[in-house]
């Protein structure tokens, strides 16, 4: 999270997307996590998207291999062999 050689003192939204799975696996520093909540705190916005993040994680954990259809699976399988971060 860090900007050029400079650290900012508040996080953006842009910058708390990127970070969202670090946050939720706690795998930010405590600075970090601290700017990260701050933010929350004053951003509706992200504090929903954080949450639905988390409701989304709860959900797919959720999921078993046999409730999808055979074709579903077959594309999110290509997608994600498709996929490179």
């Amino acid at each position: 999270m860090k900007v050029g050689r400079e650290r900012r003192r508040t996080l953006v939204c842009q910058e708390l997307v990127e970070v969202i799975t670090d946050y939720l696996e706690g795998a930010l520093s405590p600075g970090d996590r601290a700017r990260f909540e701050t933010h929350l705190a004053g951003c509706e916005l992200c504090d929903r998207y954080v949450e639905q993040f988390r409701r989304t994680i709860l959900q797919a954990g959720r999921l078993r291999a046999q409730d999808l259809p055979d074709a579903l699976a077959a594309e999110l399988l290509d997608a994600f062999r498709g996929w490179r971060g």
